[in-house]
């Protein structure tokens, strides 16, 4: 259930984007059984709005600006609405500046802004919408399934974003379907990150969040965190848009 109706926006692929206030939340394991690396939780605090893509981002989108498809699953009609995957993190980056040149001084709701992966920090405060269990519909790995993909009921493939219940802020497919890069370096120690700029140390491991359809139900938390190398492409990992107003 929705608390309130948030301000959004719409691209011209069929994306839609949500606003986040600022705010301060735990980040890391609150319940108890989360791994070593999500620990300690520490408060964090998201000093600037942003907007976030409502579901991640589609075939067709991936395909509308960099002019090829990249993905394993592209069977089917509609294929175009399942998220984009096998993307590198550099293939990510290469994506983001060619949609910031497309859109250079395109305003949304009368602001000028950039599009960028969201931080570590902004994922998971995403994720967990205001709540303090597992997932943002609580602890029971039972109800995941009304909520996402995974290797449970995804059938050995991705689906068409969009098409299980949002969690307390309107978002889509934060639990499993696809996994999703984020602008920072990966951490094992992460009380570092206590604000909401991203985190970099130079290295070629990045954050993933979220889980995939490949994914057991523990890997979908909304504090469970994902590493991989700049250059990895698999077809469990996706992207996921952040629109900072300037």
């Amino acid at each position: 259930m929705f608390l309130l109706s948030r301000p959004k926006f719409e691209d011209e692929f069929g994306g839609t984007y949500v606003l986040i206030e600022p705010g301060k939340f735990t980040m890391g394991d609150l319940v108890g059984d989360g791994l070593d690396r999500e620990l300690p939780n520490h408060e964090v605090e998201i000093q600037s709005p942003f907007f976030i893509g409502q579901r991640p981002v589609t075939q067709m989108h991936w395909e509308g600006i960099m002019g090829h498809n990249p993905s394993k699953f592209q069977e089917g009609w509609s294929s175009g609405l399942r998220p984009v995957d096998s993307v590198s993190f550099h293939d990510c980056i290469d994506f983001i500046n060619k949609l910031n040149k497309y859109h250079n001084s395109t305003p949304r709701l009368s602001l000028q802004g950039i599009w960028r992966l969201p931080t570590e920090a902004e994922w998971e405060y995403c994720a967990k919408s205001g709540t303090e269990t597992k997932w943002s519909f609580g602890n029971f790995d039972g109800d995941l399934d009304d909520y996402g993909w995974h290797a449970g009921n995804s059938g050995a493939s991705t689906r068409e974003v969009g098409l299980k219940k949002a969690n307390n802020w309107e978002l889509y497919d934060m639990y499993g379907l696809i996994s999703e890069w984020c602008q920072d370096n990966y951490r094992k120690d992460y009380t570092i990150k206590s604000k909401q700029n991203s985190y970099l140390d130079g290295s070629d491991t990045y954050c993933t969040r979220g889980g995939s359809w490949f994914t057991e139900s523990d890997s979908t938390r909304s504090s469970a965190r994902g590493q991989a190398n700049v250059n990895k492409v698999s077809d469990g990992i996706g992207i996921r848009l952040v629109w900072e107003p300037l």
